[in-house]
């Protein structure tokens, strides 16, 4: 999907990643990406630097660049990565079936382990030391990355020594370690090293089954035996996994499930042998360059073919399901489990405007269709809100019945499909929409969501009943006002809390549920708080609406400098986003500190969210964007910031934009369409042509091009770059995976042949988020810093 970046992810990982030769192994940008378990993604990307906990106004002496702070309060480029201001955080943690004991990774000075916490007595235990993992012979203990519980608890697979594919870290090593008898060792030991990906336990815990290489093992824990089960897998034979594509636009990356009983696996077959290969060229890290292929399908053209095969492990027999449709004109995302005898398995049309559950026997293959939906638009199998974890979740199952987050009456409710095949029915009818679900199918009835019906940049939980016996109502305490987000324990009597706003950074609570009492605390940040609040000059966070000559609402956030005067003219810079992947103007804290620098010198820091978003202001909302991107939602922006232009303290002749992905697209189109309103614009990676980008996410959005071609030029920059007026600095990686460089090398070519004079900065290797090769963030953020105050001016007016 077109991104949304945390700053803090290069930072994070302070390295430089080399392209990798095999094709197999590449070179996206990290994510979000939960994106967020990761780096705990804050999910929240890089225009969510313009959320923040910001700081001040006043110009800086000397040059734009400057390192080093002249006055008292006054921030640097350094202050951003020397861990100055860093804050306290609390999560990764996983429940245990129990619901009141949970378990997390601890990184201690002798490596890593693994403690425990009882939610009634809240305080750490060690479960797995250091010496614990230490392989007989090694100096040094593991490096614990994640680990998954035996279905009795009773043992543990550790994964580490992890590699990237694609956009994180998905394959590695995996150890076996058995807490009672603290046996460890390695599965898969006669692999390559770092070629496991999504080990498993058997429900009877006495066999692992995993990837390597694209193909499926299965591995007895009593024996060591290791036993292929499929043997034609290959860059484009692909088993237990996914391509790019279906990685990158549905989250689909474990790709096989054992049955409840386990004696069988259901596993994807993906077969990637007509798709067309995009050349990433590299050409510093060798005398001669060398390219990179990647399975790339562009918008227009067919996606990979997708079976769904079971393998009946007694008799070493596989069984294709045998659901309708043509393989190449249809995604097959989901697929699980209910019983023995059932899978449900998810299936999308090619435009992604139909959706069937197919209720499949594993013995037999047939499928039969339990659930149809479709839209107008598109039907969203991943729902993109804030909280929303952008994986591959099952959906829940509870009294014969299957949960499922739909807005195909105008509003995101949940609705219970019977397995039996009668009709759905809506068990959250009421007229405002539904964030995403937490827990459902309680042992006492009940389930959790997030909602905020009275402010869509706001999030609460809420308590549901699963037969709709009572009124949906909330359970977040009203001192909680700005973003709310919940790890539930199963039996739903304990939960972690995590809540910030705008001026509030991020706590982190043990609660109980229902009543939501606070049992301990993980993490403040007073001390974070406190020391902003005396070193830095704090910029005014405001939230506001602006309404549009077309009569559209559009919610805002803004930051202010410190020393705001209303009787002055300011220049203003919007960050935005704009895509259906990313909600921006929300009540929530961030971390990165750059756009306070800006209101430092002297600029007011805004973001607004456009039809389009995934907003909580119902199905028309999200969905009124459909064939239109890059047409409604530049007009949308275009407009907002016209009537914005009009505010007494505003310098309507020093209007900027900038935007990253998504966002460097949406600042292409409003610099090219709207040349009157903005004058200086930076773009960071954006797709400038829509038919350069991949068919899972363009096709979703715009239709398919062969139907409706006109919508696709339409919507594209590159259209209207012959418009451009004001300054642009367009910034691209390289080996950007996810957007082609091609992008970049299209865009140049149409400016030039236009005479439009631009400026460009290219760099050399590095990928989506341009995070790869020392120094690289600082220089980023510096540059788009002193490009602003170049050409929008140093202070007020």
């Amino acid at each position: 999907m077109l991104c949304m970046f945390s700053p803090w992810d290069p930072i994070l990982r302070g390295f430089f990643l080399p392209f990798p030769k095999p094709r197999n192994l590449v070179l996206s940008c990290s994510k979000f990406v939960k994106m967020r378990n990761l780096i705990l993604f804050l999910f929240l990307f890089l225009l969510f630097g313009c959320k923040g906990p910001q700081s001040a106004f006043g110009p800086e002496s000397g040059t734009a660049s400057k390192v080093a702070a002249d006055e008292k309060g006054m921030l640097a480029i350094d202050d951003l990565f020397s861990g100055k201001f860093r804050m306290a955080s609390f999560g990764g943690i996983k429940w245990r079936k129990d619901g009141r004991h949970f378990t997390m990774v601890n990184h201690g000075p002798n490596g890593t382990g693994i403690i425990s916490f009882d939610a009634a007595d809240p305080k750490p235990e060690g479960l797995v030391t250091p010496d614990q993992v230490r392989p007989d012979g090694w100096k040094s203990p593991i490096a614990i990355e994640d680990y998954q519980w035996s279905p009795d608890e009773s043992m543990m697979l550790l994964y580490t020594n992890s590699k990237r594919v694609w956009r994180q870290n998905t394959r590695g090593d995996y150890w076996f370690l058995d807490l009672d008898t603290g046996e460890l060792k390695q599965i898969g030991r006669t692999l390559p090293p770092s070629s496991l990906m999504f080990a498993k336990f058997s429900p009877d815990a006495r066999f692992v089954a995993y990837v390597s290489g694209h193909n499926l093992y299965l591995e007895s824990l009593e024996t060591d035996e290791i036993f292929q089960l499929t043997h034609d897998g290959s860059e484009d034979i692909i088993y237990g996994t996914f391509d790019w594509a279906y990685e990158e636009e549905l989250f689909c990356k474990d790709g096989f499930r054992w049955s409840p009983d386990g004696k069988q696996i259901a596993f994807w077959r993906v077969d990637a042998s007509d798709i067309g290969d995009y050349l990433m060229i590299n050409t510093t890290d060798s005398i001669y360059p060398f390219t990179i292929p990647v399975e790339y399908p562009k918008a227009g053209h067919d996606p990979s073919e997708a079976r769904i095969g079971v393998i009946d492990l007694q008799a070493l027999r596989t069984t294709w399901m045998d659901i309708p449709g043509n393989p190449r004109q249809h995604y097959l995302p989901r697929l699980q489990w209910t019983r023995p005898d059932q899978i449900i398995v998810q299936q999308l049309n090619r435009k992604q405007n139909q959706l069937t559950l197919w209720s499949c026997d594993p013995a037999t293959g047939e499928a039969k269709p339990l659930y149809k939906e479709s839209d107008p638009a598109w039907v969203d199998l991943v729902h993109m809100d804030i909280t929303s974890p952008w994986e591959m979740l099952d959906m829940p199952v509870y009294d014969n019945a299957l949960y499922r987050l739909t807005d195909k009456n105008g509003w995101r409710h949940l609705y219970r499909i019977p397995l039996n095949g009668t009709p759905a029915e809506n068990i959250t009818n009421w007229p405002h929409d539904l964030a995403r679900y937490y827990a459902l199918g309680l042992p006492d009835g009940t389930g959790y969501v997030n909602a905020s019906p009275d402010n869509a940049m706001q999030r609460y939980l809420y308590q549901v009943s699963m037969d709709g016996s009572f009124a949906t109502r909330r359970i977040t305490p009203g001192q909680f006002q700005g973003v709310n987000e919940y790890d539930i324990s199963p039996t739903g009597a304990y939960a972690l809390h995590t809540y910030s706003s705008a001026t509030m950074p991020p706590s982190v609570h043990l609660v109980s549920l229902p009543d939501h009492e606070v049992i301990k605390v993980f993490a403040e940040n007073k001390t974070y708080l406190e020391k902003l609040q005396k070193e830095v000059k704090m910029p005014e966070v405001e939230f506001f609406t602006v309404t549009t000559p077309d009569g559209i609402e559009l919610d805002g956030r803004m930051m202010k400098p410190w020393n705001f005067d209303p009787s002055k003219k300011y220049p203003v810079i919007f960050n935005l986003y704009g895509e259906p992947a990313g909600q921006t103007a929300v009540d929530q804290w961030s971390s990165f500190l750059w756009p306070v620098i800006m209101t430092q010198k002297g600029f007011v820091y805004m973001t607004l969210d456009n039809r389009g978003t995934p907003s909580l202001k119902g199905r028309e909302w999200r969905k009124s964007i459909y064939r239109k991107i890059g047409v409604l939602n530049s007009r949308d922006q275009a407009m907002a910031a016209k009537e914005i232009a009009q505010w007494p303290w505003v310098d309507s002749s020093r209007l900027g934009v900038w935007g990253w992905s998504g966002g460097g697209s949406m600042t292409l189109n409003l610099m090219f369409r709207y040349p009157e309103v903005y004058h200086t614009g930076v773009s960071v990676a954006a797709v400038a042509n829509q038919l350069y980008y991949d068919n899972i996410y363009q096709e979703r959005y715009m239709g398919l091009p062969s139907e409706n071609m006109e919508d696709f030029v339409e919507g594209s920059a590159i259209t209207y770059a012959k418009n451009l007026k004001g300054n642009l600095l367009y910034i691209h990686g390289t080996a950007d995976d996810n957007v082609h460089y091609q992008n970049a090398e299209a865009l140049i070519n149409e400016l030039v042949a236009h005479n439009k004079q631009f400026d460009l900065m290219s760099y050399p290797g590095r990928s989506h988020g341009i995070w790869e090769g020392r120094g690289t963030t600082r220089h980023l953020y510096t540059m788009i810093m002193d490009y602003f105050v170049e050409h929008l001016g140093n202070g007020i007016e």
